[in-house]
């Protein structure tokens, strides 16, 4: 799938989002506790535009790459030339300060996610994403009724034939079409087999000959989806998913981190490129699979900035941790340098996966016996309040794909998909 010029603004919009959510939970709270930030950055490498309001410390900025943010807060790099009994400067507050102005990034993004998920459930929920958040749900499994209206042609017979999205199936093999069951029910078991279709197409009735392709499990299979189905919530049921859907993600999130440490397998890493892919893909969706998964990426930066790494926000809260449990700091220098350490390996990282993803990186396997596939995906992570660099980190998720049931499947509902950890940049 190609992306145009309105696409490669959205990807950039998507993930300013993420980036100026994170770094604000940042600012805010550091500016809730007195502690002075010198600089806020919208993006990195040469600046593009900077203001600095009258009598404020700090200059904000936006710089030319869109991908990383940082927020700078002074005190925070031990090598600062500064005044040590300075009230403005980080490691001057409380202990409780500290801990809040590096957790308000994570806390952001989930807040930013169940902001989403609540507007996403008054719009309508896309029946694909229930199937996993709600397996439970019977409007999660619900066949759409209505006429079996294409709405995306996978590659394979249906697009050989010529079928294009817009086009009604209302006859197959002699049988009347009413919705994706009837189809689903037809082709399924004519793998092989020359089959007519009557399309309506722009008012007029086309005939098809196609012959289903028949899959390893015996099921016919032409390659189209209908098109989408969405379910809408009552405003307690969306004030309740808004709490309920980022932690079932953070709990998805966290089952595919622990089975890619026991697989020992990195092939759904993925990068920049990656999550660029998943954003725009979503927003050729439309714009309620776009806000989805920026939902489901702010839940992922969230959780992946509270891990314990170092360079990351639960790195730093490592160190304060240390400092509660034993009433003393730790060596200022060396958490520096365990932090340096921490963001010089993400960032191997980073360029790693992105290369891969370039040349050849894993893409989203088409589980052609589910409704949907899953679709790999990364998002852009923002960490702690950084000094002269960016922060950088990895989360993401396998997302359930933004299709709708197809022709290639039967009419069971997919099992909640992998996740795994993907790099990428703030």
């Amino acid at each position: 799938m190609s992306f145009g010029p309105l696409d490669i603004l959205l990807i950039i919009v998507g993930i300013s989002i993420l980036v100026i959510v994170h770094e604000s939970g940042h600012y805010l709270a550091a500016r809730a506790f007195k502690m002075r930030v010198l600089r806020y950055s919208i993006g990195f490498g040469p600046t593009l535009f900077k203001y600095q309001p009258k009598g404020s410390p700090t200059v904000f900025q936006v710089a030319a790459i869109p991908f990383l943010a940082y927020v700078q807060i002074a005190g925070m790099n031990p090598h600062e030339d500064v005044d040590p009994k300075d009230p403005g400067l980080f490691g001057n507050k409380s202990v409780f300060a500290r801990v809040v102005t590096i957790a308000a990034g994570p806390f952001a993004n989930y807040l930013c996610a169940s902001l989403l998920v609540f507007l996403i459930g008054l719009s309508g929920w896309p029946q694909l994403w229930l199937r996993v958040l709600t397996p439970d749900d019977p409007r999660a499994t619900a066949t759409a009724s209505g006429p079996m209206v294409v709405g995306d042609v996978l590659e394979g017979v249906a697009q050989d034939a010529g079928v294009v999205p817009g086009d009604v199936f209302v006859e197959a093999n002699g049988r009347a079409i009413r919705d994706v069951r009837d189809l689903i029910e037809v082709t399924a078991p004519r793998g092989g087999q020359v089959t007519t279709y009557v399309i309506e197409r722009d008012g007029e009735r086309r005939t098809f000959e196609m012959t289903p392709a028949l899959g390893a499990d015996g099921v016919g299979r032409i390659g189209v989806a209908a098109e989408p189905v969405y379910v809408q919530f009552e405003l307690g049921e969306a004030a309740e998913s808004a709490i309920t859907f980022p932690w079932r993600l953070t709990v998805m999130q966290l089952e595919g981190m622990a089975k890619m440490v026991r697989d020992a397998d990195t092939s759904q890493i993925g990068g920049p490129v990656a999550m660029g892919k998943m954003i725009g893909d979503a927003a050729q969706s439309g714009p309620t699979d776009f806000f989805a998964v920026l939902a489901l990426l702010s839940t992922a930066l969230g959780l992946f900035n509270l891990l314990p790494l170092p360079a990351l926000d639960g790195g730093r809260l490592g160190f304060l941790g240390f400092e509660l449990i034993t009433r003393r700091r730790a060596n200022e220098k060396l958490e520096a340098i365990v932090h340096t350490v921490g963001i010089v390996f993400l960032l191997c990282v980073i360029v790693l996966v992105t290369i891969r993803d370039i040349f050849g990186g894993p893409s989203a396997p088409e589980e052609a016996a589910t409704p949907s596939t899953s679709t790999s995906t990364a998002s852009p992570s923002t960490n702690a309040p950084s000094t002269n660099a960016p922060n950088t980190g990895a989360p993401s998720t396998d997302a359930p794909s933004t299709g709708a049931p197809n022709a290639n499947a039967n009419a069971n509902a997919p099992s909640p998909t992998d996740t795994s950890m993907q790099a990428a940049t703030e």
